[in-house]
């Protein structure tokens, strides 16, 4: 098993902080990165099947107030690992291909012990961690992934 750091998928969901607070509560702390992805608008265009002629306008701010939103949420995963007693660094990674491909990529590159990542992510234009996204980090990844449950999936009277 790799003794790189333990890499967090944290997009500011509730599943994301809940993947997070129980990583803390199963392992021991020590070094960790917050990873959040984010993608341009021309990819997600693209990824949606939309492409055909579709112009947006001001694509370059609304990239801008993107990758400025992930970089709030890594700086804020980053403070809420430090708060269960991680050594944790918040970064940034732009999607080029896939969300999932992303973060085995950043994984591969850190060396990662582990990757801890919630079951759901945020809706529409801040979709960052699905469970989608889980499933094929789970599948391509070649070191151990950790997937938390949501809270919500705990009702099982249904």
């Amino acid at each position: 098993m790799p003794d790189g750091p333990i890499l967090f998928c944290f997009d500011g969901s509730d599943d994301s902080r809940v993947a997070l607070s129980a990583a803390g509560s199963y392992l021991r702390p020590g070094k960790a990165v917050v990873l959040t992805v984010w993608e341009t608008v021309a990819l997600r265009v693209a990824m949606g099947g939309l492409a055909g002629g579709l112009t947006v306008a001001n694509e370059d701010d609304l990239d801008a107030r993107e990758e400025e939103a992930a970089r709030t949420a890594a700086e804020e995963g980053a403070t809420a690992a430090r708060e269960h007693g991680w050594d944790a660094e918040g970064r940034l990674a732009r999607v080029t291909t896939s969300v999932w491909r992303t973060i085995v990529d950043v994984a591969d590159e850190l060396d990662a012990g582990l990757i801890v990542c919630g079951t759901r992510g945020l809706s529409g234009v801040k979709s960052l961690v699905l469970g989608s996204v889980s499933h094929a980090v789970l599948q391509h990844a070649h070191r151990p992934v950790l997937i938390v449950p949501s809270p919500k999936d705990d009702d099982r009277s249904s």
